[in-house]
């Protein structure tokens, strides 16, 4: 037997998911809005035993390509989207152990008002709350906060460094374990003198007071990140407890899970105490043969202009003005995007000329890689080897077409890997940091959320 993988369920608050199938005649996007399915998608993961639902956001619409917005709204890439957060609480009604990680920017975001949404989720929940940590990298976005572009690549995680610190401080050392005590008779609800306020004075941001929660179970809540450029992995190294991975082959895997682990331990935290999640697309069928065909089908759905769109947003490049024999530009330009999508290609394969459509398809469904097909036991087979080659931790599913790709994973795929020993068949008791590692509600001594100080 060996280690233990763990599941969390990536899903859009918009009409598509990674893959932008709309169109297939199998995908019902049209109840993105309903709370019902909100619901009944909780419960579904909860008897699965995932760990988490992954919620991505963003806060702009991809307008790289072409210079425009009208690719993205057409093919509804990511737009219209609702705001994640809100289903949350009605979901956690529903369960008692499903994780909730949700993606908060902290570009457009300010660390005093996110601190407060956090901590009430954590509570909502009664411990079940981790956050994923994005920097954000579209221009729509920018112009819609009132600047005039985006920050700079490097210079945003500059901020993120400082905005983290800031969400320590409140969450950490702002109120005293035992600050509220709710003495009816000396009419003390909370002792002031154990609530600090955090004197924050940055680059960035400046935070005199308390924080406006008393602590959750958590105090922190897990944290997520995904950053895969070289500046993203020296973020994640510091301040992520689980890193969502999106590589194209198991050797990109590999190697974007070494380095995160040995900036880690020389910034004196335990590589293994951080968890990674590459991301898993299966397509299952009775056969391998139905599931290639169904794969094939699901291609035949892809927009090609849409893809590129999607891949322009990311690298901050403009696909539409190269013609077939100028993508080698694409290796060769970083643009104020997401800098791993080009590094990684390079990495993939640095001497290859990529083509328009060798570059769609590779993008096709809203990512570099992790698209498996084949029967339910392929994949599961699948998951084992990739666990056991990478040392990764488990998998961030995604699925081809709602509901139907995410009932089939989670009633075909999931009892196999249980019975193998190798999917929980029941949760810990305990915060959802306690269910990821085992032990601990809170953060770990070593993490630097745990050793930031109010005063110098």
């Amino acid at each position: 037997m060996g280690k233990r993988i763990g599941l969390n369920l990536i899903e859009h608050s918009s009409p598509t998911g990674a893959t932008y199938l709309w169109t297939h005649p199998d995908d019902h996007t049209e109840h993105y809005k309903d709370l019902s399915y909100w619901v009944e998608l909780a419960q579904l993961l909860e008897r699965a035993k995932f760990d988490t639902v992954f919620f991505p956001d963003a806060l702009g619409v991809l307008t790289t390509y072409q210079n425009s917005r009208d690719v993205a709204v057409r093919e509804a890439m990511s737009v219209p989207k609702n705001d994640p957060t809100y289903f949350i609480p009605a979901m956690a009604s529903v369960t008692s152990h499903l994780g909730f990680t949700v993606t908060c920017s902290i570009t457009y975001d300010h660390p005093y008002s996110l601190a407060r949404k956090m901590t009430t989720l954590d509570h909502l929940t009664d411990g079940r709350i981790a956050w994923n940590v994005v920097t954000s990298n579209l221009k729509s976005a920018a112009l819609n906060f009132g600047l005039t572009d985006q920050l700079d690549h490097d210079v945003r995680y500059d901020r993120g460094d400082e905005f983290l610190e800031v969400c320590y401080k409140l969450w950490e050392r702002s109120w005293e374990d035992d600050a509220v005590i709710r003495d009816r008779q000396a009419r003390i609800y909370t002792d002031p003198s154990k609530v600090h306020d955090i004197q924050h004075e940055g680059k960035f941001f400046r935070v005199p007071g308390i924080h406006l929660c008393e602590p959750s179970a958590q105090r922190t809540p897990v944290l997520f990140q995904a950053g895969s450029s070289e500046r993203g992995r020296e973020f994640a190294a510091k301040h992520a407890e689980c890193i969502f991975l999106n590589a194209i082959t198991s050797e990109e895997t590999k190697f974007l899970t070494a380095d995160i682990r040995r900036r880690a331990e020389q910034l004196g935290r335990d590589p293994i105490g951080i968890k990674f999640y590459p991301r898993l697309l299966p397509v299952i069928g009775t056969t391998e043969e139905e599931a290639k065909a169904r794969l094939a089908d699901y291609l035949s759905h892809v927009s090609t202009e849409g893809t590129l769109a999607l891949v322009s947003s990311w690298t901050g490049i403009d696909l539409s003005v190269y013609k077939e024999e100028e993508l080698l530009q694409f290796l060769e330009k970083r643009g104020t995007g997401t800098q791993h999508t080009a590094d990684s290609l390079y990495r993939y394969d640095k001497d290859k000329k990529w083509t328009l459509s060798e570059l769609s398809k590779l993008f096709a469904f809203g990512g570099l890689g992790g698209v498996t097909a084949g029967t339910p036991e392929q994949i599961a087979d699948y998951m084992e080897r990739f666990i056991d080659e990478t040392d990764v931790d488990g998998f961030n599913i995604s699925y081809m077409v709602r509901p139907s790709g995410i009932v089939e994973f989670a009633e075909q795929v999931v009892p196999i890997l249980q019975n193998r020993g190798r999917v929980q068949t029941e949760y810990q008791t305990g915060t959802l940091r306690h269910k990821l590692f085992g032990s601990g509600s809170q953060l770990p001594a070593d993490h630097p959320g745990k050793q930031v100080q109010l005063f110098p």
